[in-house]
């Protein structure tokens, strides 16, 4: 029998509250609240997410069998289902995003040099979206399609660690190349992403921001080959070419030579070609660094 702390009393030690009290008073969450603090809701939030509740009467049930253990845990006020609702619709959301920044900032050194199976000293971010799919009765305001309502999660994600960096959810219509106007690249960083996110205006941003992207193309973007470079084929890599737009508009927003590479991965038995702007990694790390996503 466990007659010391309670363990998620001992994950919570491990948070920086200064900090969050720091954010609390930036949006001044705990203004007129006596009974039901801004820790009080975190905290009840971050065991639902531990203990995967499902809904608030389940954490409110779960979290009142506890009872007088509540106390030792870091709890102050009561915790009621009602309350809970109540906080979670009034309180500035605002609060818990700037102490998700200040946790990632203390994460993402530890996970600095965890293997991701690719020779990259850089940092290494994947952009990518998924759509959640929502009850058009319960969400009018997320309509989606004509009987169907949605959210888009668009996630840049950190592949030393697998950290989010940047999260935005948008209405279902939202398209996915959008978000690249939403935050500013790291210099020196990679940035992999799919078809999705061909559009050479914004992907110039990353060129003129001295970061590197690695994206899929698409069949129907006009390139105009400028030089072959030596490949070995044994390893999948089909062809190492640099290259320039030939559509006039495109090559407008984007002026300087793009690198294509050709890589057949025998697993999928699928031939793919990415469009980066590096030129100084060997193919095969380019088709590695995409496989990493």
């Amino acid at each position: 029998m466990n007659l010391g702390r309670i363990v998620f009393s001992q994950l919570m030690d491990q948070l920086p509250s200064y900090e969050f009290q720091k954010c609390v008073a930036r949006y001044r969450g705990d203004y007129q609240q006596k009974k039901f603090s801004c820790w009080d809701q975190f905290l009840c939030m971050a065991f639902a997410q531990l203990t995967y509740r499902e809904s608030l009467r389940d954490i409110q049930a779960c979290l009142r069998s506890l009872g007088a253990k509540l106390y030792h845990v870091g709890f102050r006020g009561k915790v009621a289902r009602s309350t809970l609702a109540d906080a979670n619709e009034s309180r500035d959301w605002r609060i818990y995003a700037d102490f998700a920044q200040v946790l990632i900032r203390i994460a993402r050194p530890l996970y600095a040099r965890d293997p991701i199976g690719v020779d990259l000293h850089q940092s290494l971010y994947a952009l990518d979206s998924t759509t959640i799919d929502l009850c058009l009765s319960l969400f009018p305001w997320a309509k989606f399609r004509r009987h169907k309502a949605a959210v888009k999660v668009h996630t840049l994600l950190d592949l030393h660690g697998n950290i989010p960096t940047f999260i935005r959810i948008t209405d279902g219509k939202t398209h996915d190349v959008n978000i690249l106007d939403e935050f500013l690249p790291e210099p020196g960083a990679f940035y992999v992403m799919d078809r999705a996110y061909v559009d050479f205006e914004r992907l110039f941003v990353f060129t003129l921001c001295s970061s590197f992207f690695v994206v899929r193309t698409k069949k129907n973007v006009l390139l105009q080959r400028r030089y072959s470079h030596p490949v070995d084929k044994s390893t999948g890599v089909r062809s190492d070419q640099t290259v320039i737009l030939a559509a006039i508009e495109s090559a407008k927003v984007y002026p300087d030579p793009l690198r294509r590479v050709s890589y057949f991965d025998a697993r999928t038995n699928k031939r793919l070609q990415f469009l980066t702007n590096n030129f100084a990694l060997p193919a095969l790390t380019i088709a590695e660094i995409y496989r990493s996503r």
